[in-house]
């Protein structure tokens, strides 16, 4: 794999991605923009959902949650029944439903798919390809991550969840 600026004749992830044609090409840089935003966007769906999720549990009065989490005196099945990074602290900490758990990992699914096949659309070392992931990644951040920021109280999600692989 070599560093190219190919555009006709140019082939990705299956063969029936051959392109042949300059419209052809423009087309899929087009898609791969839509894709990189997309990614975005289901980030923003999967934070979305675990904040309904927490403000929902915050809503339910405490004697409508399970015995083992309201039992003040074990500790252990507190800290057990706290989803990690909720932002809830243990004495407020619950676990989501099995059909909301199914949710949240679908989310996760589909982000992890999509990103993997924008890394291999990276792998074909094309610049136009990689222009326009950086290109996505920047519209759907500049689309998806525009939060409403609380003057320092709590982190936002550029701070909370970056793409770098060992942050």
């Amino acid at each position: 794999m070599l560093w190219n600026w190919n555009t006709i004749d140019s082939c990705f992830l299956a063969s029936s991605w051959h392109i042949t044609s300059s419209g052809m090409f423009a087309g899929s840089c087009i898609g791969v923009i839509l894709l990189t935003m997309s990614l975005e966007f289901l980030r923003r769906t999967g934070k979305e959902y675990d904040r309904y999720l927490v403000r929902k549990h915050s809503s339910t009065p405490v004697a409508a949650m399970p015995t083992s989490s309201r039992d003040s005196d074990s500790k252990d099945a507190i800290a057990s029944s706290a989803p990690m990074n909720s932002g809830v602290g243990h004495s407020g900490g619950f676990r989501p439903t099995i059909f909301e758990q199914a949710i949240r990992a679908l989310l996760h699914m589909v982000q992890f798919a999509v990103a993997y096949f924008i890394m291999l659309l990276a792998m074909y070392f094309n610049g136009y390809i990689i222009i326009c992931i950086f290109i996505g990644a920047y519209i759907g951040a500049f689309v998806f991550h525009w939060e409403y920021m609380d003057g320092g109280r709590s982190a936002t999600s550029a701070s909370q969840e970056p793409t770098v692989c060992c942050a």
